[in-house]
């Protein structure tokens, strides 16, 4: 196939540095994708010629402010393909968007004697908010179990979902073993006992397109700096009879109508009454421009070309000796694997004196650590600009390291 590797490649400057006197070969994209050079000057732009605050300002600059915040609103409901922009509220990233989900529409709509179901292979921020809801409100807390080859065991859904089941929280690809979850198949059950579902699309929307009213979810929610965006900006989407009906979260600035002292306050409608205070502004300029980047390139094209690239590091990883590989032979984005007996930071390290970058640890999935008998894993992240020379040396580190530490 052909994919324009090296044009993407040019268009991040981090990519042309080197680590410990070699290229630098950035396999972390997962935990935080690198910043086109198109993100860069979009953020920049706006804080050297355009930055205001948003809302109620009547100057310029304060309008048109406003407005690129909400054009991004606009651009990413296409992306989404949500029915309105209104259905999108501006979070910090996709563990605040989770949080506000259980703060707001759980505290409201989860109550005692009901249940919530997640899964095994769940980032924590899609557990510990679940935790703290049910401990708060006097829910259960249920649990799809994993197969060994790190695909859900979906025959325990019939088992789980009851006419108590308020709500299911899944993620789309696992952080850790790349398993890209049925969702629209889980989504179609949950609603047959009348539950609400949460999609944490933090590992999925950077890899293909994502219909949100094809996959008929309730609420789906990502973060801006792995979809090779800024920092400190994500997005949750809820559908809009499910979000003008939930309670305000945070209080402040923005998310009201009226305030009184005597009185009290009125809200403002949904989005705005969820995004109390000043917005990252920045942040959403960037995230625009992120998603314009991979929109030109074409999701369909990214999603062909890292399937190549996937399908290729499988293969040559099969060479290294006592190399563990963790999920199924179908994954999406990430490669979790151990080192013979050798702790994964001991590898990382390693790998890193041979200027390749992977992460280290339990991966904010600890269950999913406890379920495989490991205290962590190594994981190779493979992304739009990552090549298969890339994979080599991630190979022939391996091979490296293995003889070194024998």
């Amino acid at each position: 196939m052909s994919f324009p590797v090296e044009k993407v490649r040019a268009d991040f400057p981090v990519l042309t540095r080197e680590v410990n006197g070699l290229p630098l070969a950035y396999l972390d994209s997962a935990a935080s994708a690198q910043k086109p050079a198109q993100v860069i000057d979009a953020e920049a732009e706006f804080y050297r010629h355009g930055y205001a605050a948003v809302h109620r300002g009547i100057h310029t600059l304060s309008a048109e402010a406003t407005q690129r915040m909400e054009n991004v609103r606009t651009q990413i409901g296409a992306f989404l393909n949500t029915r309105s922009p209104e259905e999108l509220v501006f979070v910090r990233g996709t563990t605040e968007g989770i949080n506000l989900v259980a703060n707001s529409w759980g505290s409201d709509q989860v109550h005692a004697g009901e249940n919530i179901l997640i899964s095994q292979m769940e980032h924590h921020a899609n557990i510990v908010p679940w935790q703290m809801l049910c401990e708060r409100v006097g829910a259960e807390l249920r649990v799809i179990p994993l197969n060994d080859d790190g695909t859900l065991q979906l025959e325990q859904l019939d088992t789980l979902l009851d006419e108590r089941t308020r709500l299911v929280a899944i993620t789309q690809v696992s952080n850790v073993l790349g398993t890209e979850n049925p969702v629209a198949e889980i989504i179609a059950k949950a609603h047959q006992v009348g539950a609400k579902v949460l999609v944490d699309g933090a590992q999925a929307v950077m890899h293909h397109q994502v219909d949100v009213q094809a996959l008929d979810c309730d609420f789906y929610v990502f973060s801006g700096h792995k979809l090779y965006g800024p920092t400190g900006i994500g997005v949750l989407y809820v559908k809009d009879e499910i979000l003008q009906a939930m309670p305000p979260w945070e209080g402040g600035g923005s998310m009201i109508a009226t305030v009184s002292l005597s009185e009290g306050t009125t809200y403002a409608r949904a989005p705005w009454r969820f995004e109390a205070g000043t917005p990252n502004t920045g942040g959403i300029i960037g995230l625009g421009a992120a998603i314009e980047y991979v929109s030109a390139i074409g999701l369909e094209a990214i999603a062909e070309y890292e399937q190549v690239l996937m399908q290729y590091a499988l293969a040559e990883l099969a060479s290294v000796p006592d190399l563990k590989l963790y999920g199924p032979a179908n994954r999406l984005g990430v490669i979790a694997f151990n080192l013979g007996k050798h702790h994964a930071y001991d590898v990382g390290s390693f790998l890193d004196n041979y200027g390749v970058a992977v992460r280290t640890g339990h991966h904010c999935a600890m269950p999913l650590m406890a379920f495989y008998q490991v205290p962590a894993m190594c994981r190779a992240s493979l992304v739009m600009y990552n090549t298969m020379e890339e994979v080599d040396r991630l190979v022939a580190g391996l091979k490296r390291t293995h003889h070194l530490l024998g």
